[in-house]
């Protein structure tokens, strides 16, 4: 982990470091076998194309996961994240090859808040496209 962010240093448009993260289908499986989540859309590729999706698509909490993941890195403490949200717009494809897909997350400080809380609101793409729609944090700096 990183130190923690005093709240002193941080302005309106301080940037996160953006981070990726690779997903492949032996991610999936991990998932969701520790999840606890085996529908047949994050494994089989030809039961994801019988009900309309692209393919093999990742969990949505696992995308969220990840995005939430570079504020807890830039914040230096998990706990220090007091809110998170993102409404899930575009399933994550993972095709069945060499590379995967490719989940891209920026963030930045969007408001200085009371009580020396930030908002941070993030952009979280794969293959291009944004696939959480207003992702965004609520993080209680020291």
């Amino acid at each position: 982990m990183a130190a923690k962010i005093s709240y002193d240093d941080v302005e309106v448009g301080t940037e996160l470091p953006a981070q990726s993260f690779p997903v492949s289908r032996d991610t999936l499986v991990r998932y969701a076998g520790a999840s606890g989540d085996f529908n047949p859309i994050h494994w089989n590729g030809r039961f994801a194309s019988e009900v309309g999706l692209p393919d093999v698509i990742a969990h949505g909490m696992f995308t969220m996961a990840e995005a939430a993941s570079v504020v807890t890195t830039w914040a230096g403490d998990p706990g220090a994240v007091v809110e998170f949200g993102v409404k899930f717009t575009k399933p994550v494809a993972v095709p069945d090859d060499d590379r995967g897909a490719v989940i891209e997350v920026t963030g930045k400080v969007a408001a200085k808040l009371d009580d020396r809380r930030v908002r941070v609101d993030l952009t979280v793409t794969a293959d291009g496209n944004k696939v959480l729609g207003v992702p965004r944090a609520v993080v209680q700096l020291a």
